[in-house]
């Protein structure tokens, strides 16, 4: 079964920025939540970043470690589904990504009812996988379920 393997840290500074290789625009919305505390089985996601889109589906679990499906959808299709179907306000963000080591970090600046957010993820093979920690990296947030985004739909950055 295909597993998502990510930890998420908040971000010191703007030293992660000189080492930006690509940056795109995202926005994303639920057709359905996990709710934290009160779980669903599962969040249901459309996604839209830059000229493509999709349809991501994940267990609702806590931690660094979850089951994820994800599908490719045509982009005026996840844009329909985004004005018809979403759930409460839309994600908007610019996702950066920042080579360190053997890995590429992703840094998510957050924008509308999100702003002032920036959090780091890092993809890994396994949960004990070792990576490199750059100098601008924070607190750990992966067993934080305010950051994440099916959370911050209801509960903005801007209102904590």
């Amino acid at each position: 079964m295909p597993r998502e393997i990510e930890r998420k840290f908040l971000v010191r500074g703007d030293g992660w920025r000189r080492r930006v290789v690509r940056s795109l625009p995202i926005v994303q919305g639920y057709l359905t939540r996990m709710g934290f505390p009160d779980c669903t089985r599962s969040s249901v996601r459309v996604r839209i970043s830059g000229e493509q889109a999709w349809l991501n589906i994940k267990r609702a679990e806590i931690g660094v470690s979850r089951l994820e499906f994800q599908y490719p959808v045509p982009v005026n299709e996840a844009r329909e589904m985004l004005d018809a179907l979403a759930m409460g306000a839309l994600i908007e963000k610019i996702r950066h990504e920042v080579p360190v080591g053997n890995h590429v970090w992703e840094v998510d600046v957050f924008e509308g009812e999100n702003a002032g957010l920036i959090v780091a993820e890092i993809e890994l093979a396994h949960e004990d996988e070792p990576f490199e920690r750059p100098e601008w990296i924070g607190e750990e947030v992966s067993h934080d379920p305010r950051y994440y985004n099916t959370s911050l739909v209801e509960h903005p950055f801007s209102r904590w």
